[in-house]
């Protein structure tokens, strides 16, 4: 099939399931996934992974990316490692990574696929955190406070994880290891400070009393929006090009770049503005391109252990959930509340996909690996809202959040 009549099936196709997912009040990437499983090569085989649609899924993840980080407060990412947040937020992180590097040890995985099994087990999406909590009304509650913190907080340091991997080198003997750790630690440090630099920079020209959102409304009269638009991506493009050349993944430096654009920064209208223009390029295109993609990849035929695949489901459920609820109970909240963190924090959703394929693409993980992650990625993102519903909701009554 020719790429661009591929393309179209694949975007009509995926946004058409994406849409039949979110009527049945789940998240819409399901959907796209599975487009792409019953497109490809495991169903229909309508369509094969290429590098043109690579290429296209690697943009996708630079907008999701982007996306993801214009919807965090670079303060909220700094305070959710501050007080009582930061219990659940080191707790929701930790206890998962453990149980998923315990089960890589159990089956004999490598240690750089026993370390990305362990990243993806961690992970909490934002963007799914957000979502839940909005379906049940929540968005004001102690339950969302803490698991928007520590979503923010794992995302973070799954990222970071992942630049100080590939910056690893191909001969793991321990010396070249710690060389290498110590040496990816050092370009780390000097991209911290680039981004603690920049973030001063901004603070003090506010306090200097330069009104940010008149100078940004100054340029959308002289250039206009979708310039402002370019501009905000071209800001975005530095640091990702920084940190690529550190030796970082692209996507670190894109996402700290996007959380330094604060919403003070634009006229309300403006702000919504761009939000609806990324909004219309990424979700309506891009990112179903990318969701949909994985699903392409997905090989169930491949997934040689049954016992593999229920023991990391078993496994990340039950370490988030616990996670959540430990954090919660060690902060003073009721077993209710504590437990609704547990089950929010077990959707994974994008983050976890991103950091799969970048592990696939890279060569760290074989499509064996890739497809449990996105199996999990997807069973976990699906079973979060019906938890959170059943074993939840009723028992908020009693203590309101």
């Amino acid at each position: 099939m020719p790429l661009l009549t591929s393309l179209l099936v694949l975007i009509v196709f995926a946004r058409l399931m994406g849409q039949i997912f979110r009527r049945m009040k789940q998240p819409a990437i399901i959907g796209e996934m599975i487009a792409g499983v019953i497109l490809g090569p495991s169903c229909l085989a309508l369509i094969a992974p290429n590098e043109a649609l690579s290429g296209i899924s690697e943009f996708a993840v630079f907008l999701i990316v982007l996306s993801a980080g214009l919807e965090m407060d670079f303060k909220e990412v700094i305070n959710a490692m501050r007080g009582k947040g930061a219990v659940i937020a080191i707790l929701g992180f930790i206890i998962p990574l453990t149980g998923g590097i315990l089960v890589g040890a159990a089956f004999s995985l490598d240690v750089t696929r026993t370390v990305f099994l362990g990243l993806c087990v961690s992970i909490t999406a934002l963007p799914v955190t957000v979502s839940i909590l909005q379906s049940f009304k929540l968005l004001d509650s102690d339950i969302a406070r803490y698991s928007v913190a520590t979503a923010i907080f794992n995302d973070v340091a799954a990222l970071l994880a992942l630049g100080v991997i590939l910056n690893l080198p191909a001969q793991k003997s321990l010396q070249a290891v710690a060389i290498s750790i110590v040496h990816a630690s050092g370009k780390l440090v000097l991209l911290c400070l680039m981004i603690v630099g920049v973030s001063m920079l901004i603070e003090k020209v506010i306090d200097k009393g330069i009104n940010i959102e008149q100078l940004s409304e100054k340029l959308v009269e002289l250039i206009g929006t979708e310039a402002l638009f370019g501009l905000m991506l071209l800001l975005v493009l530095v640091f990702g090009s920084v940190s690529a050349a550190l030796g970082f993944h692209f996507i670190i430096g894109a996402f700290f770049g996007a959380l330094l654009i604060d919403r003070k920064f634009f006229l309300p209208g403006r702000y919504h503005e761009l939000e609806h223009t990324l909004g219309s390029i990424t979700g309506g295109f891009l990112a179903p391109v990318f969701f949909a993609s994985l699903g392409l990849a997905f090989k169930i035929e491949i997934i040689d252990s049954f016992w593999f695949v229920a023991v990391v489901l078993v496994v990340s459920i039950a370490t988030k959930v616990f996670a959540g609820w430990l954090g919660g109970r060690l902060i003073g909240l009721p077993k209710s509340h504590a437990l609704g963190i547990g089950f929010i924090l077990n959707g994974r959703g994008v983050m976890e996909l991103v950091i799969a394929s970048i592990a696939y693409e890279r060569g760290f993980i074989g499509q064996d690996l890739f497809s449990v992650l996105v199996l999990m990625g997807v069973i976990t993102t699906m079973i979060t809202p019906y938890l959170f519903r059943k074993w939840v909701m009723p028992r908020l009554s009693s203590h309101p959040a």
